[in-house]
């Protein structure tokens, strides 16, 4: 069946190749014959698995519907070579294809395909280039944006707000999110925006930056509904508790169900958020609140593994030192636990926002 497939594609390529000749009847080539020559090769060996020799086919395509003056059509084979690369595993050649592809979308008057297309090339790569990603989705909601398709936009926007906070970036987070929450706001979605606060609420305390935080909620109070909301009241407490250094009520509300429950990874990690301002809290406990302070935190997060495995480590050493009544080791252990969790505290932050 390979085989039969493989000799009807060069097959096809010779047509393709005998609609490119001159002679004294026919003076110019037959560029769009010559293009779905290579098309029909391109489909032909793309069936019979030999992807490489698929891509080929297709920028040949490409190459005559540009010379045809056809772009939009180019700009589709460019981005079914792109395909052919992913199929063989090459993603960053596979979208450098699919970006050449959204140019010529673009110089074409299509630019929502554009979009479509940068949105694809984002989902590809997001598994292997987290960065590639972000640029790929902030580049769609860009043409979206530019189009007044703002629904699409702030969904894209969405995105890479996400896999910014999973990169650490939090001070692009930060701005991404205060775009989507003005973007939610021009198509009044208000309770996306009441989300949007949350988020960044979120992210500004992991940030350390308190006084943005309360920020973005005191803006939001101009929001319809807003004030007084579920929302509102949760993030003011929160606030209220990191403000008064109030372990309790931020565990409080980190364990609420308006946190925990949106969503399996974000209830994850917004208790980590509390485990973060605990470690600040930490050196104001006395030795007898160690073990409640382990208990919250066994109870109301499931860390990954490593973590999981350094806590324990840590509360062995602990223990013994309790048994021995040595209160300088104890706060020895306490000190260096508190540093390494700090300089490790980012590393599981991943809200899906």
């Amino acid at each position: 069946m390979a085989a039969q497939k493989i000799n009807e594609a060069h097959e096809h390529i010779a047509k393709a190749e005998k609609c490119l000749k001159t002679s004294l009847t026919k003076w110019k080539p037959d560029f769009d014959s010559a293009a779905s020559e290579y098309a029909k090769a391109a489909v032909c060996f793309k069936n019979a698995k030999q992807y490489e020799q698929a891509k080929d086919a297709y920028l040949k395509e490409a190459e005559y519907h540009t010379e045809n003056k056809t772009l939009f059509h180019a700009a589709k084979a460019i981005e079914q070579a792109g395909m052919m690369m992913k199929e063989q595993k090459k993603m960053p050649e596979a979208i450098q294809y699919i970006e050449k592809a959204c140019m010529m979308y673009m110089e074409n008057g299509t630019p929502d395909t554009a979009a479509m297309a940068l949105d694809r090339a984002g989902k590809l790569i997001e598994p292997i280039n987290l960065e590639k990603a972000v640029d790929l989705y902030q580049k769609a909601a860009g043409v979206f944006e530019n189009e007044d398709r703002l629904r699409q936009a702030v969904e894209l926007l969405g995105k890479a707000s996400r896999l910014l906070v999973r990169l650490k970036r939090l001070d692009e987070a930060a701005v991404a999110l205060q775009k989507e929450k003005n973007m939610y706001k021009e198509i009044e979605n208000f309770p996306m925006c009441f989300k949007k606060t949350t988020a960044q609420v979120l992210v500004h305390l992991h940030r350390g930056d308190y006084v943005a935080a309360d920020k973005c909620v005191r803006e939001s109070y101009s929001l319809p509904g807003y004030s007084g909301s579920e929302d509102c009241v949760a993030m003011e407490t929160l606030l209220q508790g990191y403000d008064e250094q109030d372990e309790d009520q931020v565990y409080r509300v980190c364990n609420s169900p308006l946190l925990k429950y949106m969503d399996n990874d974000v209830s994850t990690k917004v208790s980590l958020l509390w485990f973060v301002i605990m470690v600040d809290f930490w050196p104001r406990c006395d030795n007898a609140a160690t073990s409640d302070v382990l208990a919250k935190f066994h109870s109301s997060v499931r860390p990954p593994v490593c973590l999981y495995i350094l806590f324990n480590f840590f509360y062995f050493f602990i223990f013994f030192a309790e048994c021995q009544n040595n209160v300088k080791i104890i706060q020895t252990i306490k000190m260096n636990f508190s540093h390494c969790i700090h300089d490790c505290r980012f590393f599981s932050v991943t809200l899906d926002i």
